[in-house]
């Protein structure tokens, strides 16, 4: 029997939308008109570059953040693991006359380290991630306190990636370079590695991944001490972008909620199994936008705050709508 492949113009259309980065895409074009209506300063060049400095930080915590939710597990403490990074490595350095790289090194290793304690936790004690990372939340943050409670200048050696080069009138830091770089390693590694598709296995069937033989404890303990390593990378773009290090940036800033959103924003499965990095950057940037919007329209930070907390519900709500059409 002949099969007759679909080649109707409405099938195709929907094949395009259902393409993973499709959707938040257009949801960035979206968010993009609205603002320039209320406000035409948001689409400038120099405004544009603002913004897409802006989602550095966020950025490269919701790389973590992807492999995390990607295996069904979400991270609560990665705002407050960066911020207790960058305190160690701008106070080694400033206050206690480390080298500035060996203590860019140290604050790797810390971060690190908390993101393998998190999969130890998660896969040895079988405690909930989302328990395990909520704990950790108030530790670190704890933790960052009791070292310091000063907010002490960085050294100029640690601030490098905030310097550039410039593309006609337009900025572009190391920072931007060094989290276009991880993202492309990122999504290659899930695209086309074994861990990658390992990644990914877990988030749709665990059990399915243990009887094939594959050590899924081990993975899942990789995969969180990676994404304490990018939270690292994280603290040294906050370091380039403040100057400073300061133990209330990372809980105090919001940063777990804004890399959440970005992550489902790009079309990322809370569920676990489904999204990819590309998606995570557009969600990033989504968040910028309408961070720089409300901002430009003079609405008070609170109600910015607002806003992000009802794009995570809108966004998981589709998820959760598409997830029930798709069983049916």
């Amino acid at each position: 029997m002949e099969t007759v492949l679909p080649t109707s113009p409405l099938i195709r259309v929907r094949q395009f939308l259902l393409r993973p980065t499709i959707g938040p895409l257009i949801a960035l074009l979206l968010a993009c008109a609205f603002f320039t209506t209320q406000t035409p300063r948001l689409l400038t060049i120099n405004n544009f570059s603002f913004i897409f400095q802006q989602s550095i930080v966020v950025s490269v915590l919701a790389i973590g953040q992807t492999l995390i939710i990607l295996t069904g597990g979400i991270d609560l403490a990665n705002g407050a693991v960066m911020s207790l990074g960058a305190v160690y490595m701008v106070h080694l350095a400033s206050r206690d006359g480390f080298n500035p790289f060996i203590a860019i090194g140290i604050g790797f290793a810390i971060t690190s380290g908390i993101g393998f304690i998190n999969g130890l936790l998660v896969t040895r004690l079988r405690l909930p991630p989302f328990i395990v990372t909520l704990g950790m939340l108030g530790i670190v943050y704890a933790l960052s306190l009791i070292y310091t409670t000063e907010t002490i200048p960085a050294r100029e050696a640690q601030t490098f990636l905030g310097n550039g080069f410039k593309v006609g009138d337009t900025l572009i830091t190391y920072g931007t370079v060094a989290m276009m770089l991880l993202f492309l390693v990122t999504w290659f590694m899930l695209r086309e590695t074994s861990f990658g598709r390992h990644i990914y296995a877990i988030g749709n069937n665990a059990e399915a991944v243990r009887l094939a033989g594959i050590s899924t404890d081990r993975l899942l303990v990789a995969v969180y001490t990676l994404a304490g390593l990018l939270y690292g990378v994280a603290a040294l773009l906050l370091i380039a972008r403040t100057e400073v290090g300061d133990p209330q940036t990372g809980v105090a800033g919001n940063f777990n909620l804004e890399s959440i959103t970005a992550v489902v924003l790009g079309g990322t499965s809370l569920f676990g199994g489904r999204g990819n990095v590309l998606g995570t950057l557009i969600g990033a940037i989504i968040v910028s936008v309408f961070r720089n919007g409300l901002l430009l329209m003079g609405i008070p930070s609170i109600y910015q705050l607002l806003i992000t907390g009802i794009l995570v519900i809108m966004a998981v709500s589709v998820d959760q709508l598409s997830q029930r059409g798709g069983t049916r």
